[in-house]
């Protein structure tokens, strides 16, 4: 963007999200914790240019004392190099450690609230497993070979599976939320948009933090940061722990299975973060990390929204109470290497190296009918492996930026599940019934991407980019019936053994030798170029309007429960325009507002083809079923009203269209995305004679939504959420602590759910698959109160 200055090239450090009210008394704190120091090298490092005509004898105190009560400038990296939020020409929320500090928020998941037409849930019947939406655009269905529609990155590295995508926030700088695709800067499968977490570079001394958690439902968490320098201000090792548990929201009220751990929405996880950063010169710097997460939290039970047909199974009480036949066991592991590479040539060409190699694990036990008979139950596994690589040179010119790389992709996502129909299969005169699916869903992809932002005059810009994508997939699926009970390995249930070998056909893939049989994978290959243009007009220096349209894909696949050897599904592809401004209206009140209008095509949905009118010449097979649209409204306010108190106001709205609807069921709404979304936050900030508080206020609304595009079975009303904080900080630094009550009025409200169900003319329910009324939601967290306590050292 025009007149920015570009920090990463002159060694400046971004600045922390810190609120311009606090800046009054961070003047107390040391320089090590100096809120101060910060706003003052953010105004010296990081100012677009006319902010540099302040007087060169200026003190810093008196810097400081000129921004008090003022905005501040946020960085942000979305278009993959370091500027100002103001200055960059997508629609971000940024929200930084402080207020992520100051709102107790310690999960990913929270942060929809912040951010305008944005859904970011746990899934149904797990507790780490990401459902996101962004405008609308997201995915549903977790399933290998399915993938998402928004890209989760950590550190720019991609995370590819939606399993274990709940991050807890460990060592964190800031989270961006970028809404609309981002196919240019970020690839594939970020249609809806990118979630980006940032974590913080080392510099300085030997620093640790300890912080202890207690709350609600025995909550009791540990986390552990700190910094070491090896070598003077040239080598670091940095580690990061948290051991995280909570009992349950709810219980099991009856297990069919003897010795279960009864606990329901309970949290036992731990996971631990090590990183060696090099400062090798000014100009060449190496980040190596790794990172692993374990989580042993218990299989979520879903609560029945009507009672059984089959056996004793009625509406709890509580909807975080649930019945189950399986074990209530479940297990999620994690781990991750990275490698970071960062040499400035010169003033003007930066090279960059990120490479990562990530893999997961994950038996886990899903009871769709929720009651203590097998009627429907699903065991399943989920093994997933990536590796990526990608190089970047960035160039800054006098008067335009270009962004490029190269990027390598290459993914395994393989799993097994039992669909155990044990009640049918008994009333058939058979043992059991299970249909047994396992496959995998393999990728290779490479891309080349650029995008030049060019200054046309002093107030416009051009920005021009473009990626080209070629991607191979590889595919096998295993399905068949079986006429007994099945899990997916021996000891799974007390005395179950599997018996060896495969035990259903291969249904999907390729007969190498003609015999009729299918031995090998299905392969089939896709390439997408996804442009992206935009104009940016800088009305005055603290006012931008700009314009774009972008293009993003969601990657080709094949139908992972596939029955027939069907051929795979091409990319579903989102065109999108945008119109924008962002503006500081005064040093007190910043408005950055965004339009836009998106039409989402090849939508890949089990579909149709032949005469409508013909029953018996319907071909049903995964397609590219469906073509939608939407348009919508998004508008962010920051208003200081004094040196102590700050407001911040978040409105979203998407009017969702379906053009064409080839899907079976046929789509009817858009899933989890609600017609309106609201945030407001208030902060008010406190000096005392022994520290300083912070208190914050947070009222976040979402307008009722379906739970699917293709059901109004399960729907959530409308709902109101409120959020109170207040966290205190020593004056030396040292010592803070919080307390923070999340969902203070107890509202319930459903992120999930299962809907195997028939319902007649008049509104009644009937069995669905399995023989009974599978209607089942899974809910968002209760009240909460809990209180942290941290030292830094």
């Amino acid at each position: 963007m025009l007149l920015t200055t570009h920090t990463k090239r002159h060694g400046c450090t971004p600045v922390s999200h810190h609120k311009a009210a606090h800046h009054k008394a961070s003047c107390h704190k040391s320089a090590r914790h100096s809120l101060c120091a910060i706003a003052v090298a953010a105004s010296l490092c990081a100012s677009p240019a006319w902010a540099q005509q302040t007087n060169s004898q200026t003190t810093n105190a008196e810097q400081v004392e000129n921004e008090k009560g003022k905005l501040e400038r946020i960085e942000v990296t979305a278009r993959r190099t370091l500027e100002s939020l103001q200055e960059t020409p997508v629609a971000i929320t940024s929200v930084g450690a402080v207020e992520l500090g100051e709102k107790g928020i310690s999960v990913l998941t929270e942060l929809q609230q912040f951010s305008p037409n944005t859904t970011l849930q746990t899934s149904r019947g797990t507790n780490n497993t990401l459902t996101a939406f962004i405008r609308g655009l997201g995915q549903q269905d977790p399933l290998w070979g399915y993938e998402p529609g928004v890209g989760i990155y950590v550190d720019d590295v991609y995370i590819a599976r939606p399993q274990g995508a709940v991050l807890d926030l460990l060592n964190v700088q800031r989270i961006e939320v970028l809404r609309g695709p981002q196919g240019t800067l970020y690839g594939k499968n970020t249609i809806g948009g990118a979630v980006k977490y940032v974590t913080k570079e080392m510099t300085g001394d030997t620093e640790m933090n300890v912080e202890a958690t207690v709350g609600s439902y025995n909550q009791r968490d540990i986390r552990l940061i700190g910094q070491v320098p090896l070598v003077e201000d040239t080598v670091y090792l940095g580690v990061g722990y948290a051991n995280l548990n909570r009992d349950g929201f709810g219980e099991y009220l009856l297990s069919a299975l003897p010795n279960q751990d009864k606990e329901n929405y309970n949290k036992d996880l731990w996971a631990a973060r090590v990183s060696l950063e090099v400062h090798a010169s000014d100009d060449l710097f190496f980040r190596f990390g790794w990172d692993k997460t374990e989580d042993t939290s218990n299989a979520r039970g879903g609560y029945r929204l009507i009672p059984s047909l089959l056996t004793d199974a009625p509406v709890p009480d509580s909807k975080f109470d649930s019945y189950t036949s399986l074990p209530t066991s479940n297990r999620v592991e994690l781990e991750g290497y990275s490698w970071l590479a960062r040499y400035n040539v010169n003033d003007n060409l930066e090279l960059k190296y990120i490479g990562s190699y990530r893999e997961s694990y994950s038996p886990t036990n899903i009871d769709f009918d929720n009651t203590p008979l097998p009627i429907f139950d699903v065991p399943a596994e989920y093994d997933d492996s990536n590796t990526t690589h990608e190089l970047q040179a960035n160039y800054f010119g006098d008067n335009f930026d270009v962004v490029s790389g190269l990027y390598f992709y290459d993914g395994d996502s393989c799993g097994n599940f039992d669909a155990i129909l044990g009640v049918l299969g008994q009333s058939l005169g058979a043992p059991g019934l299970t249909r047994e699916v396992t496959g995998c869903n393999n990728s290779e992809s490479y891309a080349a991407y650029a995008q030049l932002n060019y200054n046309i005059t002093e107030q416009l810009s051009l920005s021009l980019g473009a990626r080209y994508t070629d991607e191979e997939k590889s595919a096998f699926v295993n399905n068949g019936l079986i006429f007994d009970n099945v899990y997916p390995s021996t000891g799974w249930i007390e005395g179950y053994v599997r018996p060896e070998g495969q035990l259903v056909p291969q249904v999907l893939g390729t007969d190498t030798d003609g015999d009729g049989v299918l031995d090998a994978p299905a392969v089939q290959s896709w390439s997408r170029f996804t442009p992206r243009v935009g104009l940016e007009y800088q009305f005055d220096p603290s006012m931008m309007f700009f314009a774009s349209y972008s293009q993003g894909f969601k990657s080709g696949t094949f139908n992972p429960r596939a029955t027939i050897n069907e051929p795979g599904v091409n990319p579903e592809v989102v065109d999108s325009f945008e119109l924008g401004m962002k503006s500081d209206l005064s040093d007190t009140l910043r408005l950055n507002v965004t339009l836009f209008s998106y039409e989402h095509s090849d939508r890949q949905y089990i579909g149709v083809e032949g005469d409508l009118s013909d029953p018996t010449a319907l071909d049903q097979r995964l397609r590219n079923a469906a073509e939608t649209a939407a348009t919508g409204a998004e508008l962010e306010m920051t208003w200081i009203a004094s040196e102590n108190l700050q407001f911040d106001v978040a409105y979203g709205y998407i009017d969702f269209e379906i053009k064409e609807n080839n899907a079976i069921p046929p789509l009817i709404g858009s899933a989890s995305t609600p017609e309106n979304t609201f945030n407001f936050n208030a902060n008010y900030f406190l000096e005392t004679s022994f520290g300083d508080i912070t208190f914050n206020a947070n009222y976040y609304f979402r307008d009722d939504y379906l739970l699917f595009e293709a059901s109004d079975l399960i729907q959530q009303d409308a709902y109101g959420m409120v959020n109170l904080s207040a966290r205190w900080e020593s004056i030396e630094g040292d010592w803070y602590g919080g307390i923070h009550v999340k969902n203070l009025t107890d509202e319930e409200y459903l992120t999930g759910g299962y809907d195997f169900v028939t319902r007649d003319e008049d509104g009644n329910f009937g069995p669905g698959l399995g023989g009974d009324t599978t209607l089942i939601g899974y809910y968002g967290d209760p009240r909460t109160v809990h209180l942290t306590v941290g030292y830094r050292f």
